[in-house]
């Protein structure tokens, strides 16, 4: 049986859920070249930064709003686990 905490309340695991659909997002908008910036301007390691900040509060926002609906599965599949 899995130990008590924070993590294993339901808000716990739904916390948890959606920062995992978070991180799939931002990696989602990463490969789909969200942020990249053209050639012609090549801001270097402060602006590929930068980008990668903004990818990660535009995955948080979705994930938040209701995402892809894979926080939801996350969580249903943590939730059986913890009660079993």
């Amino acid at each position: 049986m899995p130990p008590h905490g924070p993590r294993n309340t339901e808000a716990g695991l739904r916390k948890v859920a959606q920062q995992l659909e978070a991180a799939f997002l931002s990696e989602m908008l990463k490969h789909a070249g969200l942020g990249d910036t053209p050639e012609a301007f090549g801001g270097g390691a402060g602006e590929d930064q930068f980008s990668s900040l903004l990818r990660n509060i535009q995955a948080d926002r979705i994930a938040s709003r209701g995402g892809i609906g894979l926080a939801e599965s996350i969580f249903n599949s943590l939730r059986e686990r913890t009660h079993d």
